[in-house]
């Protein structure tokens, strides 16, 4: 992707019942770095065991929840609903982008009709998903890739600004704080030039995509440029005219 703003209207299409719980904000931190997400949906049968750990996680990411119930038993209609949605989506003529969130085979002849389409498809699923459905997507993501932490991350005691005057006023956001050096390497990974260095920006835009609540005068900062300033281990920072770029270390 050359720009933040390539994908203006993204669907994404989740079934439940093969994805793994724990990468649904990941998932979504990533996908986010492709455009804006616009409609965000999962489906499942939420009266099943599988799945009573979903509700909580789907309020807080704001995931629209759609219910199926199972009308055979060992069968699921689950894959049937997210098809039926995703071309009835697609005949809105308002998407650009659909993303599969799946490792079954089954929604490869959905990837294939909206391609066909012409809209851009990503699939997203684990690493045993089939080469069929793969191939299907314009671009796959592998689902244990998602939320990787780096190895060279910097120590936790980096975690505090450099200089104590611009300590976020509020200790809670601590963790927080963790959240948005995530999101910086993310936006870094996605949008540097030859060099490593990314818009400071664009990466702002990103994060703000992925966290709407984002004000960086939460932590302490009155711009996002003081904040990455303030971890000097963690970034370098060079200017050109007006445009602030930063590198991680």
């Amino acid at each position: 992707m050359t720009s933040v703003e390539s994908l203006e209207k993204m669907a994404v299409l989740i079934d439940a019942d093969n994805t793994q719980l724990s990468k649904l904000e990941p998932l979504l931190q990533e996908v986010s770095t492709h455009g804006r997400i616009v409609t965000k949906r999962a489906y499942g049968n939420w009266r099943k065991e599988g799945l009573k750990n979903w509700e909580a996680e789907l309020k807080r990411l704001a995931i629209k929840a759609e219910q199926q119930f199972d009308y055979t038993v060992g069968k699921n209609a689950t894959d049937i609903a997210l098809v039926i949605d995703a071309v009835t989506l697609l005949h809105r003529n308002l998407y650009d982008a659909f993303v599969l969130v799946s490792s079954d085979s089954d929604y490869t002849p959905l990837a294939i009709h909206l391609r066909e389409s012409g809209v851009y498809v990503m699939g997203v699923g684990k690493k045993t998903t089939p080469e069929a459905f793969r191939n299907s997507c314009d671009t796959f993501i592998i689902l244990e890739n998602v939320g990787v932490e780096k190895d060279d991350d910097p120590p936790a005691a980096d975690e505090a600004p450099e200089k104590p005057a611009e300590r976020a006023a509020d200790e809670g956001t601590a963790s927080d704080v963790k959240v948005i050096h995530r999101l910086l390497r993310i936006a870094s990974e996605q949008y540097a030039d030859d060099g490593g260095f990314t818009q400071l920006g664009v990466a702002g835009q990103y994060i703000k995509r992925v966290k709407p609540d984002f004000d960086v005068r939460s932590y302490g900062f009155k711009k996002l440029a003081q904040f990455v300033e303030a971890f000097p281990k963690r970034y370098k920072i060079k200017k050109k005219s007006t445009i602030i770029y930063y590198k991680c270390n």
